[in-house]
């Protein structure tokens, strides 16, 4: 049992929704970000999903954008996040990492190097935004050598029965993007949420996630109702923006005070459905 599948066992198990919470390596420089990512999980975050930095995040908004642009700037590459993920190995063993981003950089290192390195290191997971599983007969036999799950997107203009196709060669879980066009964008309708939801779930018996503009604690509580998991990246990157030049400490405090509101409101009890 993989990792990932572990942890939402455990969740399950709780009673209680899984938080996804994600950084980009090397922001605002390379030092911050494994202690950043140590501070998710004592800020209650499940999962961590470090993006690999790209020169062209096509499908991310301004906020992601800005900080590949930062972590370029630094000079973290695939390579630097595979080393900042075997650091953070040092001290947790136990927390899913899932690498996210897009395939050029893979494709720069080689899929066999880069599956056995990034299984070396201690990742757990691969989402590759620009890959459509359609055509991922390169890496994904590369990544399932080493035991690494695929995580791919479901959009609210996916057909059923490509829902059904993209989930039969899923693991680990299922991330939903809740809102057509770019990260960080705005308004969450959670009754269209909960449809897409369920036409996923009558594909697959993977956990679902759900993401795209979540941005607090209320909207996690509200996703939490409809999914197994809420996954949150714009405003955990949006406050380390707000702060390029604060110290490990200081950055570490401020993106644990957004995960704990989200963690808080994703653990609000479900409403009780009536008989």
């Amino acid at each position: 049992m993989s990792r990932i599948t572990h942890r939402f066992a455990q969740r399950r198990a709780e009673g209680r929704r899984a938080l996804v919470t994600y950084v980009t390596g090397g922001d605002p420089y390379p030092g911050a970000t494994v202690p950043i990512m140590h501070e998710l999980v004592r800020s209650g975050a499940d999962v961590i999903e470090v993006g690999m930095p790209f020169s062209d995040p096509m499908a991310d908004g301004p906020v992601i954008q800005d900080a590949c642009d930062r972590a370029l700037a630094g000079g973290t590459g695939l390579v630097g996040v595979l080393e900042m993920v075997r650091e953070f190995r040092r001290q947790d063993q136990d927390t899913p990492v899932v690498l996210m981003g897009y395939l050029n950089p893979i494709e720069q290192i080689g899929y066999r190097r880069f599956a056995r390195d990034a299984a070396a290191a201690g990742v757990d997971g691969v989402l590759t935004v620009d890959l459509p599983p359609e055509e991922s007969h390169e890496l994904v036999p590369a990544i399932a050598e080493h035991d690494l799950d695929p995580i791919w997107l479901v959009a609210p203009t996916t057909r059923p029965e490509r829902i059904r196709a993209i989930c039969d060669q899923a693991r680990g879980f299922v991330y939903y993007v809740s809102l057509k066009g770019v990260t960080g964008a705005a308004t969450l309708d959670v009754d269209d949420v909960a449809a897409h939801v369920e036409a996923i779930r009558e594909a697959t018996q993977l956990p679902v996630g759900v993401g795209f503009g979540v941005r607090n604690g209320e909207d996690a509580a509200r996703l939490g109702q409809v999914a197994d998991a809420v996954v949150v990246g714009s405003a955990i990157v949006s406050r380390i923006a707000e702060h390029p030049d604060a110290d490990e400490s200081q950055l570490s405090r401020e993106v644990g005070a957004v995960v704990r509101d989200l963690r808080a409101g994703l653990d609000q009890p479900l409403p009780e459905v009536a008989p």
